[in-house]
């Protein structure tokens, strides 16, 4: 009997450990996102409820100062940056000296945090259901894609 308590015990305490190892491991993945100097700006229209979920997505899991700002025509930004008008989506994001088009999970973003590539941005165009700050069900891949600065694009990931 005391034999397999100890083995419970054991088991416990290997699970708890493991368990705080990958919450731990976790927190490094905006590691790069978190690294960037001055802080999150967020674009949108003056009545986009789903932008305003997404600055809170993006408040909640970085360090940089995230600040959303209503403006009345988003085209504006969107041109000043060089988003392409076929993967515009409803906000624009600048984050270090890279635009960030649409709901683009952090995942993305870390990459090119971490990548640095020389491009202007990367975008996901239109608003894919289940992605963040969308409601509903994620179906398939979302698809984001490495602006140049030409203007010109390629599949940068899929997530």
């Amino acid at each position: 009997m005391k034999k397999s308590l100890i083995t419970g015990v054991i088991i416990i305490a290997v699970v708890l450990v493991l368990l705080f190892t990958l919450k731990g491991s976790g927190s490094s993945s905006v590691e790069n996102i978190n690294s960037v100097e001055g802080d999150i700006k967020i674009y949108k229209s003056l009545t986009c409820g789903c932008c305003s979920v997404y600055s809170q997505y993006m408040d909640r899991r970085v360090d940089p100062e995230v600040n959303t700002f209503d403006v009345q025509d988003p085209q504006i930004i969107k041109r000043q940056y060089g988003v392409p008008a076929e993967l515009e989506s409803c906000h624009t994001t600048i984050i270090g000296e890279y635009f960030v088009e649409g709901h683009i999970p952090l995942e993305a973003i870390e990459k090119l945090m971490t990548e640095e590539p020389d491009i202007a941005g990367i975008a996901m165009p239109g608003m894919p259901s289940g992605s963040p700050g969308m409601p509903g069900q994620k179906y398939g891949e979302f698809i984001i894609y490495a602006v140049n600065h030409d203007g010109t694009y390629n599949e940068f990931m899929r997530i």
